[in-house]
């Protein structure tokens, strides 16, 4: 019998969708059915991503947000709710970072990547896991999935990005920490830590001296793709990974080993 992982009639909240990862995993959610809430802080760029998800048969949404405002994340989590439903999948993914040595991070630094990568991450959760947890004790039975992406940053010490070294490690735990306070109530919480994947915000920098040493160090001297993700998010939203709750997952060729 064949493996389907049809997500038609979900709705799932992409954070972080106006360019990147984000963007990929909210067209390949909108491909296997889901309608997909695209949010973010370009809303024009998350208009034209809407846009391009309807002419192609889909459906969409795109509501702005801000994931270091609460006042942001709770509006744009209502707005998301009023417009396509009770949000079923949600893939955290919004992400900052810098690059110098620890000892020169300033405190305007950390508060820039923690407050994105973390406390951000934390509360949009929080705020959606709220619903789903209401949702659960009053409709009990419809599962419900959190998808943080953390990064193979979480798992191996990378050079001259410490702090976000550091914020996507408390991602991890922080997954965890969800998965066993949650799974009661149907939401499976797991994580993502996705290794040197080539994007359009990256991609001028696998040609930089430092960027081809980083493609060396890696097992298979290679970059990913955002497509290869799309196998352990599209797992991981649908009914099929019922099994599997709390776990933080290398997606990385090997890299972290």
């Amino acid at each position: 019998m064949a493996t389907t992982f049809d997500l038609g009639g979900r709705i799932a909240l992409v954070t972080g969708a106006s360019s990147g990862l984000g963007t990929r995993f909210a067209r390949m959610l909108a491909d296997n059915g889901a309608h997909v809430v695209l949010a973010a802080r370009r809303t024009e760029r998350l208009q034209a991503l809407r846009d391009e998800i309807v002419a192609a048969g889909g459906h969409a949404t795109a509501v702005a947000l801000d994931v270091t405002d609460l006042g942001s994340i709770r509006a744009a989590v209502a707005q998301a709710e009023d417009e396509a439903g009770p949000i079923d999948i949600l893939i955290n993914n919004s992400g900052v970072s810098t690059t110098q040595r620890l000892v020169d991070v300033t405190p305007e630094d950390y508060d820039f990547v923690l407050n994105t990568n973390t406390r951000g991450a934390f509360f949009v959760a929080q705020e959606v896991g709220k619903r789903m947890i209401e949702r659960a004790r009053t409709q009990p039975g419809r599962p419900a999935r959190i998808i943080n992406v953390a990064s193979l940053a979480a798992l191996k010490v990378l050079p001259m990005i410490g702090i976000y070294c550091i914020s996507k490690a408390a991602v991890t735990q922080m997954t965890r920490a969800m998965a066993i306070e949650w799974g009661r109530y149907g939401i499976n919480v797991n994580a993502i830590c996705p290794g040197y994947i080539s994007t359009e915000l990256n991609e001028h920098h696998w040609d930089t001296e430092g960027g081809k040493k980083l493609i060396a160090m890696t097992p298979r001297k290679r970059l990913g793709q955002p497509e290869d993700l799309d196998g352990i998010v599209l797992l991981l939203a649908s009914e099929r990974s019922g099994f599997v709750n709390g776990s933080v997952i290398n997606v990385d060729d090997g890299f972290s080993l």
